[in-house]
Parts: structure tokens; sequence; C-alpha cells
């Protein structure tokens, strides 16, 4: 079998880190040896990984340094972190090392390049605001570009910011997130999630997925309930799903302030949010940036009209107008009428869900997704300075 090393910062539940819980069991079943190495610990996702007979590494004794003082821990961490990666690629000798996210990037990418001719891959999953926090690291990062055989974007918008970066065409590609379509066919009831959340049968449900960080926009879309909630039916709720980063209390206190409060049911992380997402009527994404959202797919998938802001792939996913709704992002008051829209017209939003639902199975599937990293894994080892983009649509395509 053939070792991949996907490095990382930690499985905690995210965007990336679901999408490899669900991708690398799938690559084990089609020949090939995943392996994770994660910067920092294993996270909760390592366990969902394990079972599935993924191994997951750590640097040594990472959790005695996660008690230590912050810059302490940190230097401490990095260097544990450096000879345990070391270490973990001599004896393991990976024949691609895939690294997800700028923190793995540039540690593992700097690493990596130090270790021999390994064939390296980068994945890039979100757009590049965040280069302007850090200018020094986002020169190192743009240095290590042209030591990759393959970049890889998740939407159209994060591959034109890469080749804006100076990445070679022939080295870029386009990768689309794709969610197991399976599990939908066995959820739960609507009556029954909708009698365990405690909303009624006939309220008209609304659902954000998206873990409580403020580039995600909630502020934007309690703003937008405020503007509409004497327009909306009497019994409606909005359900926020999602890690809190520390800004519930200010979004709480905002939702009691413009008085809708008594309407936003605070749910908190979750492992059952598809299931939520299945008995919504109104899917809602408000984020200021995105690269490509899973939780937009799989409420497309779950049968729920979604209105998304116009950032990252999330039009690419939802075609304006026939697969869901997609507004300005940073503008409440569009926002909120495009929400009110899909509350007044039930037929328009039955109709956007039926077709997002088809839309995610045509072009979204996670298998589609999976031959395509083992397509371009494949002729990476057979040519490491192959076109990436075509090594992709062939494995999308393989009679073409």
């Amino acid at each position: 079998m053939l070792t991949v090393l996907f490095v990382i910062g930690n499985l905690d539940v995210g965007g990336a880190e679901r999408h490899l819980a669900q991708v690398l069991p799938k690559l084990r079943q089609v020949g090939f040896s995943p392996i994770v190495y994660t910067l920092t610990h294993k996270g909760k996702l390592a366990d969902v990984l394990d079972s599935e007979g993924v191994r997951v590494v750590e640097p040594w004794f990472s959790a005695y340094f996660r008690r230590m003082p912050g810059l302490f821990r940190r230097l401490l961490l990095t260097s544990f972190s450096f000879m345990a990666f070391c270490i973990l690629m001599m004896r393991c000798r990976p024949s691609i090392v895939h690294f997800f996210l700028p923190e793995s990037y540039l540690f593992g990418g700097v690493c990596s390049l130090m270790m021999g001719p390994r064939i390296k891959v980068m994945s890039r999953r979100s757009l590049n605001l965040y280069q302007l926090k850090y200018p020094l690291l986002a020169r190192v990062e743009r240095m290590l570009h042209s030591g990759m055989n393959a970049i890889l974007g998740n939407s159209k918008a994060v591959v034109r910011e890469l080749g804006g970066e100076g990445v070679k065409a022939n080295r870029l590609g386009l990768l689309y997130n794709g969610i197991e379509l399976d599990v939908f066919d066995k959820l739960p009831s609507r009556f029954l999630v909708r009698s365990q959340l405690g909303i009624g049968q006939d309220a008209l449900m609304m659902v954000c997925v998206a873990n409580l960080i403020p580039y995600k926009g909630h502020i934007d879309l309690i703003h937008a309930l405020s503007e509409i909630h004497m327009a909306l039916p009497r019994d409606w709720v909005m359900a926020l799903v999602g890690r809190d980063s520390g800004i519930a209390p200010e979004l709480k206190a905002l939702a009691h302030r413009l008085g809708v409060a008594d309407h936003i049911l605070w749910l908190g992380e979750r492992s059952d949010a598809i299931a939520i997402c299945s008995a919504a009527d109104i899917g809602v994404l408000s984020s200021h940036q995105e690269g490509f959202s899973n939780s937009v797919l799989e409420g497309m998938a779950a049968g729920v009209a979604m209105v998304v802001t116009d950032v990252g792939g999330n039009a690419e996913a939802v075609v304006d107008g026939v697969s869901g709704l997609v507004v300005p992002a940073r503008d409440p008051s569009a926002l909120g009428q495009a929400l009110l829209r899909l509350a007044n017209e039930p037929a328009a939003r039955e109709r956007m869900a039926q077709s997002g639902q088809q839309r995610v199975a045509e072009n979204f599937s996670l298998a589609a997704c999976v031959n395509q990293y083992a397509g371009l894994y494949k002729a990476l080892l057979s040519q490491p300075d192959c076109d990436v983009q075509q090594a992709l649509d062939a494995a999308q395509n393989p009679r073409s």
C-alpha cells in the first residue's frame, strides 16, 4: 500500500478536519495507507479515524506541554513537533506528504524540504485574508509554493488567489469537497428531531451550522432577523449549531437587545448537525469569508433551501435562484430579505431544496472526491511534474 502522510494542526471539529475524517478511510479502502500527523494534539476526530484503521500521531508529551506557560509551551512544542515529525518521516517513509491548512504548511513544508524529494502536496481551504495579519509568514508560504508538486484549492476563488501568489498553472488544481450521501438516507424523522429539540412541528425552522467565530457573520444574521421578525410567522426559530469561540455572550446580548432572543436556539457543538438540518425549512450561512463550506453541501443534501453569502465557493455550491439564494456578504438587509422570501414562499423553498439535493448528488459526492485524490496521487507518483488539473479531471471522468 502507498503511504500518504497528512499533516494538520489537530483533528478537533472543523471543516478541514471533518473532511479528512471522511476522506481518509475511503482512501484506505482503495489501496492507500494514510497516516495523520497533528502538530499540537490529536483532537476529537482522532478516535473516528482510529476506528477506521487510520493511524494518528501527535508530538511526544504534547499533553504535558499544554499545561506550561504560553511562550515556553509554544517553543517546546514546536521543537518536539519537529523532532517527532522527522522521526516519523524516517520510519514510515511516506510516498507523499500532504499538508492541510497554513499552520501545517509552514511547519511541515519547511521540515519536509529538508528531508528529501518526496512528493509534496498542499491544500488550502480558505481565502488568504489571514496573510494580511502575518506578512512575513505569508512570504515564507509563497516561497514554499515552488517546492510543492501540487497545490490544491477547494473553490475557484481559492484557486485564483493561489495563482495570484505565483503558483505555476500546471501545479494548481481545483478539488471540491465531497460528502457521504448514504448517511442522509438514514437520518431520524423530522418529527423526532423537532420533538427532541422542543420545536413545534408547524414552526418555521431555520438553521445555521457554523462555529461561533466573528467571520462567520452571526452578528449580521441576528441583525437580519431583527429586521424581518415582525413579518415572519409567529412561531419561528433559528437554531444555531456550532462551537463557541468566545463570542456567544456578545451574540446573546445582541439578540436580547434587538428583541429576537426568544426565537434563537443555541445548540452548541453537535454531532447530529445534519439531522438538525434535515428537520429545518431554511438553512443559512452568513460568512464574511469561506473556502468551500461542507455545511452548505450538507444542508443541500439534507433537503434544505439554503441562503448563503457570496464569498469563497458558496456561489459555486448554491446556484442563485435555482438551488437557493446568494446574497452579498456583510449586508444584513439583503440577508433578511432572502430569508423572508423563502419563509413566505413554501413552493419556491421546496423547489430549491430539491434542486440542491440533486446538485450535490451530481457534483459533490464523497466518492468523486476520493477518486480525484487517489487519481492525483497515482499520477504524481508516476510523473511528479504532471499537470495537476488534468490529473484531477481524468480521475473525475475516467472514461473521457
